[in-house]
């Protein structure tokens, strides 16, 4: 979402039709349409680790992932004359998807996920950070650093180092996502380039979830968790999020996804009993407030010429 942020979405293409999976779009504001994508998306997490119980965190990417690409294909039916160089930039794409899903689910097993959605939230950010010239980035994103270090055990909290290195995976993939997603957007119109990216993501998993899960995959009660967290995760969120983008300003987009690790923090703890200490619980309020403070201080910018 960051990627297509950064593009204007014509009316007509298949990304519009992704909005019926919300009913009738237009008449929720959006900014509460941001909101409820945000939601569903932390929602659909915390049920998928509930899936850990039946089947491995490999095994519940797969399915999400899985579910998921079915559903976007069925929607956006994309061709595949893409061109080498597009279908290289596609393949990155769904293998940063992909690396960044499995790092994710991974780090779930074995973190809170207000700490998992934090620290990989960081990774874009910072990206982002690092490539502006202007002094007050410099120190958003000290205060971003500061804050994962802070949820990283440097306020004395103990966190597992295995899952600490999934979440600096998942930053790698989140960031690797957005640059490659803003390539692809580019290049392949609507929401082609996200369904292609998903199946590539899909069966780049697929080894991964049989040999965690082997036979667990086809159990009737978890290919139904499974397609609710596709549901949940993916495909309700990108329908909001896409509807929103529509209808307001990229700016303002990007102040309310810097809501998301906060967004995760009380998913967590309501439905997870995820209880952050207080120096994680500060550590995600910086991420928050240097994310919101990147968007909010902004120079004007001069009045274009006739």
């Amino acid at each position: 979402m960051y990627a297509l942020s950064s593009r204007p979405l014509p009316a007509g293409r298949p990304a519009t039709r992704l909005t019926l999976a919300l009913g009738q779009p237009r008449a929720v504001p959006p900014p509460l349409l941001m909101l409820l994508g945000m939601l569903s998306t932390q929602v659909g997490a915390a049920v998928a680790k509930q899936l850990f119980g039946s089947t491995s965190a490999s095994g519940t990417t797969t399915l999400r992932l899985g579910f998921a690409a079915l559903i976007l294909l069925v929607l956006a039916r994309p061709g595949l004359r893409l061109g080498w160089r597009t279908a290289g930039l596609v393949a990155a794409f769904g293998l940063a998807l992909a690396v960044m899903n499995l790092a994710f689910y991974a780090a779930l097993d074995r973190v809170p996920l207000g700490v998992a959605v934090t620290i990989g939230f960081a990774g874009p950010l910072l990206v982002s950070l690092a490539a502006s010239r202007r002094l007050a980035d410099v120190a958003w994103a000290a205060l971003a650093g500061g804050g994962v270090l802070l949820i990283s055990g440097l306020g004395g909290t103990g966190v597992d180092r295995l899952g600490l290195l999934c979440c600096v995976a998942v930053a790698v993939g989140w960031a690797g996502y957005v640059l490659l997603g803003k390539a692809v957007s580019a290049r392949v119109p609507g929401s082609r380039g996200l369904a292609l990216g998903m199946a590539v993501a899909a069966l780049a998993v697929l080894p991964f979830g049989v040999a965690g899960s082997g036979t667990a995959l086809l159990d009737p009660w978890t290919l139904a968790l499974g397609a609710a967290v596709a549901l949940l995760s993916s495909v309700l969120p990108y329908s909001a999020e896409m509807a929103a983008l529509r209808r307001m300003p990229a700016r303002v987009f990007a102040i309310l996804l810097s809501l998301e690790p906060a967004i995760g923090a009380l998913v967590g703890l309501v439905l997870l009993g995820e209880l952050l200490a207080w120096p994680q619980a500060a550590g995600v309020a910086c991420v928050v407030g240097a994310a919101l403070g990147a968007t909010l201080v902004r120079p004007a910018r001069p009045a274009a010429p006739r």
